[in-house]
């Protein structure tokens, strides 16, 4: 008998696997190979689909079972507009109402720190996505909007795969601490506007990489499948 947690475990497996870009658009997910590879019966497989289906992650289609649902250009497109709305308030926010002294100081000296990264140093892409997201989601944090936190969050999560594939060189490295050291000194200024434009500039660089990342993922992806 399936442990009742089972199918949430199916379902966050998948999920990562899908964000992740493991799978390619199109990729069928059928319930006898997951039943075998989680060596379970078909409720909590079923259960995991159904789950993943509502989370727009898979489409179920008659006679074809349910097949994998990535981003297209449009959708990536509108995810960064999002961005851009919501990263602008947040900068906005904190330039005009303040932001702690502490979280503000750790931030910025850890971006200079990074500016000052040996260029003999080898680089993790990995890593400095992370890092990355931890930049934007640490402002979205000290708005102490948790709505707000949890929206870009998730945002971020499907655009994981183009940090993957953006600060890969130490000039890149360097670009992202310049875009960045800006931002928190005009929230620091009290420059809301100055701030939000800091924040456009930075997001539409990433935006530019979108392309390069997709075709990207897609070979990964196929290649994997």
């Amino acid at each position: 008998m399936a442990k009742p947690n089972r199918s949430s475990e199916i379902f966050q497996t998948l999920r990562n696997r899908i964000i992740a870009w493991e799978y390619p658009p199109g990729y069928r997910l059928t319930e006898e190979a997951l039943c075998q590879e989680f060596d379970v019966s078909r409720i909590p497989v079923r259960e995991a689909l159904q789950h993943l289906e509502e989370n727009n992650l898979v489409e179920k289609k008659p006679h074809q079972g349910c097949t994998v649902r990535q981003l297209n250009q449009t959708e990536i497109n509108e995810l960064y507009d999002v961005r851009l709305a919501l990263e602008g308030f947040i900068v906005e926010q904190l330039a005009k109402n303040g932001m702690d002294k502490t979280i503000w100081q750790n931030l910025h000296d850890h971006w200079q720190a990074l500016y000052q990264t040996d260029p003999s140093k080898t680089l993790d892409p990995s890593l400095l996505a992370n890092e990355d997201q931890t930049f934007h989601e640490t402002l979205a944090q000290a708005t102490k909007n948790e709505t707000l936190f949890n929206i870009l969050q998730g945002i971020n999560e499907r655009l994981a795969f183009v940090r993957q594939t953006d600060i890969t060189t130490l000039d890149r490295l360097l670009e992202t601490c310049q875009q960045h050291l800006p931002i928190l000194d005009y929230i620091h200024l009290g420059d809301a506007n100055k701030a939000k434009e800091a924040m456009c500039m930075n997001i539409e660089y990433g935006r530019s990489n979108v392309d390069a990342a997709l075709k990207d993922v897609l070979s990964r992806a196929y290649l994997m499948s």
